[in-house]
């Protein structure tokens, strides 16, 4: 009964290796938990050696049992040390293994970690770049209005400036144009004056002539020839008249009026007037 109860503790016992054997995947852990699988069923079977060896010794109980039995228990010492070596083994890869489970779950909470504040940091990055943009457009927009204005101001006062100086040298201009114009009017005031003066020259000339005292050829001929002196009448009525539309009408004339007998003189017979 005793053995039975023995071989059910080590089904259990060998069992539970197996459980976690499946359970971890580490090579070192796989090593460890199949030498104590074997260190296991070899105590099992010398387990069994030494319970037989027990039985023949309690039968017959000469020497050579007795020698046997110590034999079994003997490799029986053994086979439970290697078990326990084997389990220390077992238990030093469990360690290894959960340092080794534990660094990657932290290198993979690391990684997950990173990824998520990676993924994170863009969204943040996208966030604080649209406010910064906004920040930066609102502060340029009136950084550039201040620009505009300032432009504004100069352009208006570099108008204001052109324009005055525009104004200035119209107004220089018309004063020369007009200081020009009076002196062409005086240049052509003069000139008609002379021309006037010329003409008046003339026409004097001409009443002189024609009124005058005549040659004595001239008067010889004219008692010569009577119809002579009718010609010299109507040439000296002609220059009187050429002479007077000669003159300007607009023109004043200054000091004493000339006397209507002048006019009259073509028209008189005889001996003309004596000069005054």
């Amino acid at each position: 009964m005793a053995r039975v109860a023995k071989k059910k503790a080590k089904a259990k016992r060998v069992a539970k290796p197996a459980a976690k054997a499946a359970a971890t995947a580490s090579p070192v852990v796989t090593k460890a938990q199949k030498a104590v699988d074997s260190a296991a069923k070899a105590l099992d079977a010398q387990l069994d050696r030494v319970g037989k060896a027990r039985a023949r010794v309690q039968k017959s109980n000469t020497a050579a049992a007795k020698n046997s039995l110590a034999s079994a228990n003997s490799k029986l010492r053994e086979l439970r040390a290697k078990l326990a070596v084997a389990k220390l083994g077992l238990a030093k890869a469990n360690a290894m293994d959960s340092v080794r489970q534990a660094e990657e779950s932290a290198k993979k909470a690391v990684s997950d970690l990173a990824e998520k504040l990676s993924t994170n940091a863009d969204k943040d990055l996208d966030k604080a770049l649209k406010a910064f943009e906004a920040r930066w457009k609102k502060t340029r927009a009136k950084a550039d209005a201040k620009k505009v204005k300032a432009a504004e101001k100069k352009a208006t006062a570099k108008v204001k400036a052109a324009a005055k100086k525009a104004a200035a040298k119209a107004k220089a201009l018309e004063k020369k144009a007009l200081a020009k114009a009076k002196a062409e009017a005086k240049k052509v005031a003069k000139k008609a004056k002379k021309k006037i003066a010329a003409k008046k020259s003339a026409a004097k000339a001409a009443i002189k002539k024609a009124v005058g005292r005549p040659k004595k050829a001239a008067a010889k001929k004219a008692a010569a020839k009577k119809p002579a002196k009718k010609t010299a009448k109507k040439a000296a009525k002609k220059v009187t008249k050429k002479a007077a539309k000669s003159a300007p009408k607009k023109a004043a004339r200054r000091g004493r009026p000339p006397k209507a007998a002048a006019k009259k003189a073509g028209a008189r017979r005889g001996r003309p007037p004596k000069k005054a």
